[in-house]
């Protein structure tokens, strides 16, 4: 993997870990082939924020087909590449970018697995459209012999009881005693890997893994990602790593983890985030926890009375 830079002690002996501050293309050049068996990221959207420069739709997808090529090249044979994105607005017109992206992971010979709906209850409010909801992982794979690990990830049975009707096994159990596959859009609530919505909170203002970053990865959204596509020692690789969520997931879960951001002091944040997490001092939402739901007695759940006059003088619409 070229130079390593010394920034942190081994959290064990068998996990290591970098940020580095710098251009993505420029550092996953430098890498070898096949390195990584799970590339997660969410790159910028084009939608102008601090850390971007708004461009037209084209373009941008010019510049990032440039780094998929490189990322391309360091995934290992048995990998995954799992692509999270929103959409690209401009004058009030929506490109769906996982669309765009699509054609370009399939140039390169990828094969797309998934396409995953992620939904969080906030975000951006539209006053000319419906206010979005919801982003989309694309899952894709090098190719047909890619790591799968299902029984970290299934879900309880519905009917644990059901067994075969007919055939050899007539009268046994029908299903498998670890549970069953959950599909493609997962609602993740108390562990309810059941449903198929993954129903995660975004990192807003209230989240226990708030930094400074406007568009932070939540670390469990990652963590499941994590424990299906890769195995204990793998390598696991965010070109966009902002604050460092991903490379914490891999390291929280006993994999070695690389994340790129060009801005420096977001790489200072991620470095203290793991220092943190180290030491056992960083605040991350667990993958138990149920969705926020408030209570009639909330205040912030409460019809304000103004609003309640007004349907009492009749004129509520």
């Amino acid at each position: 993997m070229g130079v390593k830079e010394p920034l942190f002690d081994y959290i064990s002996p068998s996990v290591d870990y970098q940020v580095r501050q710098g251009d993505a293309l420029k550092v996953v050049s430098a890498f070898e082939d096949g390195k990584f068996d799970l590339i997660i990221t969410s790159p910028p959207y084009n939608i102008g924020k601090s850390y971007e420069v708004k461009t037209s739709i084209e373009k941008y997808l010019e510049t990032q087909e440039a780094i998929i090529q490189q990322l391309v090249r360091v995934l290992s044979e048995r990998g995954s590449l799992c692509w999270q994105v929103g959409n690209f607005v401009d004058k009030g017109e929506v490109f769906p970018l996982d669309i765009f992206y699509y054609q370009i992971f399939k140039k390169y010979g990828l094969k797309l697995r998934n396409r995953i709906i992620w939904h969080f209850g906030h975000g951006l409010h539209a006053s000319n459209r419906f206010s979005g909801r919801y982003e989309t992982i694309l899952w894709f794979t090098k190719t047909d012999d890619y790591i799968f690990n299902l029984d970290n990830v299934r879900v309880p049975s519905k009917y644990p009881g059901k067994r075969h009707f007919k055939g050899p096994n007539k009268g046994k159990p029908s299903g498998n005693p670890l549970g069953k596959n959950p599909s493609d859009i997962w609602e993740i609530v108390a562990q309810d890997w059941e449903k198929e919505l993954w129903d995660i909170p975004n990192v807003k203002s209230n989240h226990p893994e708030k930094t400074e970053h406007p568009c932070q990865f939540p670390i469990e959204l990652v963590e499941r990602c994590v424990l299906a596509l890769t195995d204990e020692g793998s390598w696991v690789l965010d070109p966009f790593a902002g604050v460092g969520s991903s490379v914490i997931a891999a390291i929280k879960n006993n994999r070695n983890g690389v994340g790129i951001d060009r801005d420096e002091q977001y790489c200072s944040v991620a470095r203290q985030r793991i220092r943190d997490l180290n030491e056992g001092r960083l605040k991350i939402r667990s993958i138990a926890k149920p969705i926020h739901t408030p209570s009639k007695t909330d205040k912030v759940a409460q019809v304000p009375k103004e609003w309640l006059q007004l349907e009492l003088n009749g004129n509520g619409k």
